[in-house]
């Protein structure tokens, strides 16, 4: 079944606010529902740095935005593997999950106002269908993937999504270290 990427990428928002709504009420339901938004998150985000982002920057004229917002990707990757570290029945739980929120609820917010909108004016509903059959495919794939289960790939494709330069001779580590400073400056 084919969608529109912007409809998709709403509906993985919608239901990652559920989760953290889920998160937030319910304490007892914390290390079931945990793994589930870190798979929804880490596969929602990688598939959106693979297939949707490059397509904003270059047809959609979202350039400025995609490096915004993949900067949030890598600053909500550090804080979703916080959350997975600490213990659900600790004190410090409920602060991280809020930094958590916060921190995707203002990239939810800021790429509904402005990345998808510009999407789906510059881009015809044809090529945003392929984009959605792209970020389906790219999902799926990412799917168990943890915040800190990437490639030299994934993260020179998050380097040149937030135009951070000077990164094709880097390992794999100083690459890694490169695009998290980056993103915290």
């Amino acid at each position: 079944m084919a969608s529109d990427v912007v409809d998709l990428i709403m509906q993985d928002h919608r239901e990652v606010e559920r989760l953290f709504d889920e998160l937030k009420d319910s304490p007892e339901k914390r290390p079931n529902l945990l793994p589930v938004l870190t798979t929804l998150l880490t596969a929602h985000s990688r598939a959106e740095e693979a297939e949707v982002y490059p397509v904003a920057a270059a047809e959609a004229g979202e350039k400025e935005e995609v490096s915004h917002s993949q900067q949030e990707h890598i600053e909500a990757d550090q804080l979703l593997a916080k959350l997975a570290a600490t213990d659900p029945e600790s004190d410090q739980f409920d602060q991280v999950l809020q930094n958590l929120i916060d921190a995707v609820s203002h990239h939810v917010e800021e790429e509904e106002t402005k990345v998808l909108p510009g999407m789906r004016s510059n881009l015809s509903d044809e090529r945003r269908t392929e984009l959605g059959e792209a970020f389906v495919a790219s999902r799926k794939q990412h799917l168990g993937e943890q915040p800190g289960d990437m490639t030299r790939e994934q993260l020179a494709q998050q380097a040149g999504n937030a135009g951070i330069s000077g990164t094709s001779g880097l390992s794999k580590d100083e690459l890694q270290k490169k695009v998290e400073k980056e993103a915290e400056s």
